[in-house]
């Protein structure tokens, strides 16, 4: 078998309805593209939903002919809900709290669509080639796929925030526990467009 080299970044930053990404959105998404040209991808898969599915056009628009594919796995869902028992005291009720706007049926279908996210872009691949995948999601998926890497109990997907198109590379290796390479490298976008998708205060990092 083959390693695999997932490539994970969170859509640009988005317009308030959601329905398409900010000029910055469009910005980092070309950056990150540009950071990604001399990488052997072999695919590029996207969430369902138009900042992801714009996200993922222009990155492929900088890195040549590669496959883009839209996958429902990929998308903006919540992939686990912790019971009371297994948060810490101190933030259970902030956190379930969170986790209570969401109905059955969403918690249901995301329970279901990690299942299928693990299973297409976790893991070692067949053959004795190694694999570059990119994956454009959102900040949920791309906070439990890091979260699963590094083997940490399941609630802590709640803690692991992503910036928009900011870069994690997860290796993994046959007969090996997963890598986390990098985590959420902004080094590829200029100050001013660093740290969207967090609070305000988090410019002043740049």
């Amino acid at each position: 078998m083959g390693s695999r080299y997932l490539f994970l970044t969170r859509h640009g930053e988005a317009l308030p309805d959601e329905t398409a990404l900010t000029e910055a959105g469009c910005q980092q998404a070309t950056q990150l593209g540009q950071r990604l040209k001399r990488v052997p991808l072999d695919a590029v898969y996207h969430g369902p939903r138009s900042r992801a599915e714009q996200t993922a056009k222009l990155i492929a628009g900088q890195v040549g002919d590669v496959p883009v594919q839209a996958v429902e796995a990929a998308g903006d869902y919540i992939p686990y809900v912790p019971t009371r028992e297994e948060l810490p005291e101190d933030s259970a009720d902030l956190l379930l709290s969170f986790l209570g706007q969401f109905t059955i049926l969403e918690r249901q279908r995301g329970a279901k669509l990690v299942k299928e996210a693990t299973a297409r872009f976790t893991g070692p691949v067949d053959g004795d080639q190694d694999r570059y995948e990119l994956l454009v999601t959102h900040n949920y998926l791309a906070g439990w796929l890091v979260n699963q890497a590094q083997g940490s109990p399941k609630w802590r997907w709640l803690a692991l925030d992503h910036a928009n198109a900011a870069l994690t590379i997860i290796r993994y290796t046959p007969e090996r526990a997963p890598a986390l390479l990098v985590f959420n490298d902004m080094g590829h976008l200029p100050a001013d467009l660093r740290w969207t998708g967090f609070p305000g205060e988090f410019q002043s990092l740049a």
